[in-house]
């Protein structure tokens, strides 16, 4: 798909802190944008999602995987003045197809963003999760993450 004005990558190494503000809107604490990078860097698997003209991060998406059986979506997140645009179901898109043909590809999400996900064939199942947003107060890589 398309999506004019918006280029999507897979590449962490050029993404810039100050490109890192606005995301994770109603989080009690929010990460830092040094932690918000760090994430992207860390994760197994990402797609970002940067505005051609500004060169700013409009949205991204994160994975964790084995990359033989199983996948977890661990973050999605567009910002609020870029959504319903089809930046997210994009991400998602090209991540679902860039896991292959895993047995289990998972994500948590609040209630209202459910109908989201649905619209990707998902199917709803039981699960558990524990949350600390204590966590979140380190700003460097060498911080304290789960």
């Amino acid at each position: 798909m398309d999506l004019p004005g918006i280029a999507i990558t897979d590449s962490v190494d050029r993404v810039r802190v100050d490109q890192l503000t606005g995301f994770f809107v109603g989080w009690p604490r929010r990460p830092s944008a040094e932690m918000h990078r760090s994430i992207l860097r860390r994760s197994d698997r990402v797609l970002i999602a940067s505005d051609t003209h500004t060169e700013s991060v409009v949205g991204f998406v994160t994975v964790l995987t084995d990359g033989l059986i199983a996948a977890h979506i661990t973050l999605l997140e567009v910002l609020p003045g870029h959504q319903r645009r089809g930046i997210g179901t994009e991400l998602v898109r090209r991540m679902l197809d860039s896991l292959g043909p895993l047995a289990m590809i998972d994500a948590l999400c609040d209630e209202e963003v459910l109908p989201f996900y649905r619209s990707f064939g998902v199917t709803r199942v039981v699960g558990v999760a524990w949350r600390d947003t204590t966590t979140l107060t380190a700003t460097d890589d060498s911080a304290r993450m789960i």
